[in-house]
């Protein structure tokens, strides 16, 4: 099995299911955001091989399933060089497509709630068509994942590919990047060191989280369906919270001092994000089974060995 983006978050946790179901995987990833960190522990695994490539220019391997995960999913990162950002969510789908076209195997596409923008449908069902700035700051990503999506149906319906496109809503857990600007990482890293946590406006805009092993297990029901659910599907967690209560949340779990900042709302943020998961639950009898607290748990001690690590390694302050 192929896996892009398999150094990233979601790419190796994908990857240690995969491994553990007994497959064959080899993990694509030229390291922009993933960190080979996050597959150390598998270096001398024999079912598993990396490979450090860009998908924005062809890739010539063999495989009987591709997973289609690489592109920076964080604003700080896919920001940061967007025309780039851009190109791996399209060239990528363009030659991961081609790639599977010359195998004849299914490939699968970590697509996004981003593809519904700033929502005016409250919650998202994947029929809704999305509320996207076409040139704001956030559409290097927003519209990067859109026409891959275009492109895996057009693939499915001039080629007969066979397909799977899941959307993917707020997930977290374990080898979450700690400086990718995403409200979970960025609460508990500030709430560890003690420093101020920063909400944005009045923190009442809505998000809904999932954690990462629940998603990756929709990921595989996703990928193991018939072959007449190609998606688009929901996967995330339909339970909202708001901003605010999430920091509180977190200030509360990890026993910090921390005290709540304001700062003007980003452009285009999302209000309101929360997923209608009517298809996943019907189609794939999937839905998220870790509540909130337990999920952020696990995360807070991987945070916290994170830095003790760091620390460690840094050696005595002089």
């Amino acid at each position: 099995m192929v896996v892009t983006g398999g150094a990233g978050f979601l790419g190796s946790h994908l990857i240690d299911k995969l491994i553990a179901q007994g497959h064959d995987v080899l993990c694509i990833d030229n390291l922009f955001t993933g960190t080979k960190d996050n597959i150390r522990h598998l270096h001398n695994h024999p079912h598993f091989e990396f490979k450090r490539h860009d998908v924005t220019f062809p890739l010539y391997v063999e495989g009987d399933e591709i997973w289609n995960l690489a592109c920076p999913a964080a604003p700080v990162h896919y920001q940061h060089d967007p025309v780039q950002t851009t190109k791996t969510s399209v060239h990528g789908a363009i030659n991961m497509l081609g790639l599977a076209k010359r195998l004849k195997c299914p490939i699968f596409q970590a697509s996004t709630s981003e593809v519904y923008g700033d929502p005016t449908q409250h919650p998202q069902t994947e029929d809704y068509w999305g509320n996207v700035n076409p040139i704001g700051p956030r559409s290097t990503y927003d519209e990067g994942k859109r026409c891959a999506e275009t492109l895996f149906f057009d693939y499915h319906r001039e080629h007969g590919l066979a397909i799977k496109v899941a959307r993917i809503f707020n997930t977290y857990g374990p080898r979450m990047h700690p400086n990718d600007g995403r409200v979970v990482s960025n609460f508990i890293m500030q709430a560890l060191q003690g420093e101020d946590i920063t909400i944005y406006g009045e923190g009442s805009q809505t998000r809904s989280f999932c954690y990462v092993d629940d998603l990756i297990d929709g990921f595989i029901k996703l990928m193991n369906s018939p072959a007449d659910i190609t998606g688009p599907i929901n996967l995330g967690n339909p339970s909202e919270i708001t901003i605010r209560e999430l920091a509180e949340t977190v200030i509360d779990l990890t026993g910090s001092k921390s005290k709540l900042v304001q700062a003007p709302l980003p452009a285009d943020d999302p209000v309101r994000r929360c997923p209608d998961i009517t298809r996943a639950r019907e189609n794939l009898d999937w839905q998220p089974k870790t509540d909130l607290k337990t999920g952020l748990r696990h995360t807070i001690e991987y945070f916290d060995k994170l830095l003790a690590d760091s620390q460690a390694a840094a050696g005595p302050a002089a």
